[in-house]
């Protein structure tokens, strides 16, 4: 196994690039928010300028397991090969639950969180989102995994104000399960700001500059400090007599109608209160320059604080299931290092665009990608609309979605920008082929083109020459903004896209309004991390 790379983002099924990339003891904070198993298809909405919804969803996941013959092999494997009582867990589950979605979840997920406690190190933690569905089932496998002294935390995250579910109690909130992996484990108590009721039944006193405060017994507890008389009060305090008079002169005694001292606890002066396993003070927006239109996107604030909490400054974090990232753009703003794993390149796409805009001039390394044409076509072979989500993002352009209405059939995906001084977005539409290619191609694309800006045709293949001499007599799109013509068809090879070759429209780094853009984020000071 080569050095392990950081800042690093892996295309492919976590479990290979696990067992391939990572070595033993190597990490020190594990993230992961799988697919939970609640029969649900979760969707990225791409935005249309405005912040209106696209019609068009793509389908990142379908969040459902199903019993195939990789899960029985997955299964079998964990119960002869797997640690032990991991595999009588297992066993035993299966005798109760059967062949089924859950059972097939459950073994999917048992061989991943065996790897993820390899990869730890021994002072790392784990910590495991999930809902309600299957989190006792998962905390059964972690304890067989981690063992039941290494339990931490289940937290409680509520994630909701409030919720419409009929017919049952609205459902607010998600379950955060953490596990170190011994008992000698990194942690940094986190403080958070008090609660409003917390607020207003303790700190209900001030001075008259109005800095609040709430009194605190001057009284020692069992009677066992300095004995004394204190104006008229003789007692066992928690202060020596100079100290009193000290805290007197500054005017930090606060007493009572019967003359009782009391110590003046300042609000300004606390560090606030120490995060307990119910948290109710980070929600989820649906809406907000952070959102980028992912479902399942959780807040920053959320990771900020798992990350702070088990991590330090240059450790490293791992998050397998990254979705948009949000867990990977926490731990570059805090100066930590971190690797992020996920199976389309749809999320790559989004993931590089997102570190892109939130971090000016960051370095990072994909792996996993098609770095020629050999590999682009391996990928085309294994699975088309992999290769077509990975061929779009050459391009910074989104894909188009499953339900195309009229004349965008046949369309693959969306450039949009915005050329001129009526705000109006334009679209460049893009058709990606893998396979045959035919002049007819091009004739269709034109027609589509006709009532947008541009026409982008990504092949795998070579043009004819019939569809090189269609594409030219298409003419120009002439852009107001930039006061030139740009070819109204293009033709692109994937070829010439990984050398360098780009789209020729109003540049894109000034127009685009594909993807929303993430917001920059301001980086913890401290020394850039390597990438090694």
């Amino acid at each position: 196994m080569d050095t392990l790379k950081t800042n690093v983002l892996y295309y492919g099924d976590n479990l290979e690039i696990l067992r391939k990339y990572i070595p033993d003891n190597s990490i020190d904070l594990v993230y992961l928010d799988p697919p939970f198993n609640s029969k649900k298809d979760y969707n990225i909405l791409f935005k249309e300028n405005g912040g209106v919804e696209s019609e068009a969803q793509i389908k990142a996941f379908t969040d459902t397991w199903h019993w195939t013959q990789a899960a029985e092999n997955t299964y079998h494997d964990i119960v002869t090969n797997g640690p032990l009582k991991v595999g009588r867990l297992v066993g035993a589950l299966h005798d109760a639950i059967g062949r089924n979605d859950v059972m097939a979840y459950l073994v999917m997920m048992t061989t991943r969180l065996i790897e993820l406690h390899r990869v730890l190190k021994p002072t790392g933690s784990i910590y495991l989102h999930c809902d309600p569905t299957a989190s006792h089932y998962l905390k059964l496998v972690l304890d067989q995994i981690f063992g039941p002294v290494n339990f931490r935390n289940e937290i409680v995250w509520q994630r909701y104000g409030s919720h419409n579910d009929p017919k049952r109690f609205g459902r607010v909130t998600d379950y955060i399960i953490f596990y170190s992996k011994t008992q000698t484990y990194s942690f940094n108590p986190i403080r958070t700001q008090y609660s409003e009721k917390h607020l207003s039944t303790r700190f209900k006193y001030s001075d008259p500059d109005g800095r609040k405060f709430w009194p605190n017994t001057c009284l020692a507890p069992g009677g066992r400090g300095p004995k004394y008389e204190w104006k008229g009060h003789i007692a066992n305090w928690r202060f020596t007599r100079e100290n009193m008079e000290d805290l007197d002169a500054k005017g930090e005694i606060y007493y009572s109608k019967t003359g009782i001292p009391y110590r003046k606890n300042y609000l300004d002066s606390l560090p606030g209160q120490l995060a307990q396993n119910i948290w109710t003070d980070i929600t989820m927006t649906r809406s907000g320059a952070e959102r980028l239109g992912y479902e399942t996107q959780k807040p920053l604030a959320l990771l900020e604080r798992i990350i702070k909490a088990s991590s330090n400054e240059g450790d490293i974090v791992l998050d397998p299931f990254c979705g948009c990232g949000t867990a990977l753009i926490a731990a570059q703003k805090l100066n930590r290092r971190w690797i992020g794993i996920d199976i389309t390149h749809l999320a790559i796409t989004l993931m590089r665009n997102r570190l892109h805009d939130s971090f000016s001039g960051i370095q990072f390394e994909v792996i996993g990608e098609p770095v020629d044409l050999a590999s682009a076509r391996a990928l085309a072979r294994q699975d088309r609309y992999q290769f077509q989500w990975w061929a779009l993002g050459l391009i910074k352009a989104r894909p188009l979605g499953e339900k195309k209405k009229g004349a965008d059939k046949g369309i693959d995906g969306v450039v949009q920008f915005i050329d001129d001084p009526t705000g109006k977005a334009k679209r460049a539409v893009v058709q990606v082929k893998s396979g045959h290619v035919g002049v007819t191609a091009i004739r269709e694309l034109m027609a589509v083109a006709a009532n947008n800006a541009l026409g982008i045709f990504i092949t795998l293949e070579p043009p004819t020459g019939p569809m090189q001499t269609e594409a030219v007599g298409a003419g120009f799109y002439h852009s107001p903004g930039w006061n030139k013509d740009y070819p109204k068809i293009q033709i692109l090879t994937v070829e010439e896209l990984l050398h360098g070759k780009a789209v020729d429209m109003p540049p894109q780094t000034q127009t685009s309004v594909t993807f929303a853009r993430a917001p920059k984020v301001s980086q913890k000071e401290g020394e850039q991390l390597s990438m090694q």
